[in-house]
């Protein structure tokens, strides 16, 4: 084989494996020649012209993103801190590279921005109790204004909301008042229906006086089965009344027994 053959095959392995690229199953690559777009790369083993096409790999993995934690002052005036995490991931490629010069770095700084406005926007009791509609939220904001680059921001999750030494006292007593104020309420209609059914036990007793009686004997055949010890019980009068009136002596109320003749 002559020199310059030599020579050129040298130089034709030389480009092969200079243009030789690997681009794996969740990457693409956005092809430029000579400055110009020319077309995207699917996976696998992809050959350019060196030294005239320039290939960008781009992955088409989703991404998870952590927001740093947020100073935000809400629509009441209250100083949290705020941070949240950012699922998202690039559908067009093409666009990412074109369209934008770093799209994971302009995807954090909307996503911060964003995060302000849409949690200074709100009160603290919604940030606390509305989670999800301010997920939502900003979801919607940044997916909206990222789909130029070719990204799909698929979630957004506020992950912690720090308050004020002072803020959290006071959100303890509030809730320790409000848990008080239940207790009392329940106390309350507890004890009101009680005394509406005692009423009711006391109507029905008064309505049939020998209840009563049956009441007291049952009353005394409760505390008889308890430990030995020295019972007072009263008696009612008219349930002993009848037993005087046949011995012949007088009733314990001063009244005179009854005559048989």
């Amino acid at each position: 084989m002559s020199l310059p053959i030599a020579i050129a095959a040298g130089f034709a392995l030389v480009l092969i494996i200079l243009g030789a690229n690997v681009l794996k199953e969740y990457e693409r690559g956005v092809v430029f020649r000579l400055g110009r777009f020319i077309g995207v790369k699917n996976a696998g083993l992809r050959w350019i012209i060196p030294l005239v096409d320039r290939l960008i790999k781009i992955s088409l993995r989703e991404i998870v993103m952590d927001i740093p934690a947020q100073e935000v002052i809400t629509r009441d005036n209250v100083s949290v801190k705020v941070n949240a995490v950012l699922y998202f991931r690039v559908l067009h490629p093409e666009k990412a590279v074109i369209q934008v010069e770093n799209y994971l770095y302009g995807t954090s700084q909307l996503a911060q921005t964003t995060l302000r406005s849409v949690c200074g926007q709100a009160e603290l009791d919604e940030l606390l109790s509305e989670r999800e509609d301010i997920n939502r939220r900003l979801q919607e904001i940044i997916d909206l204004q990222t789909e130029p680059w070719g990204v799909k921001v698929r979630s957004v999750e506020v992950k912690q909301i720090d308050l004020p030494q002072e803020m959290q006292r006071a959100m303890a007593r509030q809730a320790e008042a409000e848990r008080e104020k239940r207790s009392k309420i329940i106390h309350a209609q507890g004890e009101f229906e009680a005394s509406q059914r005692l009423s009711e036990a006391a109507g029905v007793l008064a309505a049939q006086p020998s209840a009563m009686q049956l009441r007291y004997l049952q009353t005394l055949s409760e505390m008889s089965t308890e430990n030995a010890s020295t019972l007072i019980f009263p008696v009612p009068l008219d349930l002993l009344r009848p037993f005087y009136e046949r011995a012949g002596i007088g009733a314990p109320d001063g009244g005179t027994p009854r005559s048989d003749g």
